[in-house]
């Protein structure tokens, strides 16, 4: 069961992520319904810790193994989308693929786990404005390579 919890018209989210960078690009998802792009990940079960999480999610969308490199921050994101207000906790790690193919990636992938309309794709890091990769606090945080234990970002404000 997902660690997300709905109370009336919030909601709570529980996501792990990884930040996978090849040849100055990174790695994102992309609903086709929706104009933004995110770190590939998903939410955590209760009883899975986000290490394991992000290991899972990466498998399970993608047929893909990776290696955890470090940890790099947690982010509180709030944010309103289909007339819901979101608390997301998300855990952020740096990490890579473990077979080296993979990393060699260059075309679109398509979701492994059923939800056709979500694809990942390569960005470049001097395009995350133009890809739209939310949250908005990310972009800076992964074109200067700086990392705060622990950020918030309320674009309701």
């Amino acid at each position: 069961m997902d660690l997300s919890v709905i109370l009336e018209d919030k909601k709570l989210n529980i996501r792990t992520t990884a930040v996978i960078i090849h040849e100055n690009k990174l790695l994102v998802h992309k609903n086709a319904n929706e104009d933004f792009c995110a770190l590939v990940g998903g939410r955590i079960k209760i009883g899975e810790n986000s290490e394991e999480a992000i290991k899972r999610e990466i498998f399970e969308e993608m047929g893909k193994k990776i290696e955890i490199q470090k940890y790099l921050t947690t982010i509180e994101n709030f944010f309103k989308a289909d007339d819901m207000t979101y608390h997301e906790i998300m855990f952020v790690y740096k990490a890579d693929f473990e077979n080296e193919e993979d990393k060699k990636i260059i075309t679109t992938i398509k979701n492994i786990e059923g939800e056709n309309e979500l694809k990942y794709k390569w960005v470049s890091i001097d395009e995350l404005e133009k890809a739209n990769l939310q949250p908005v606090i990310l972009r800076n945080m992964i074109k200067n390579n700086d990392f705060s234990s622990h950020a918030i970002y309320d674009e309701r404000k």
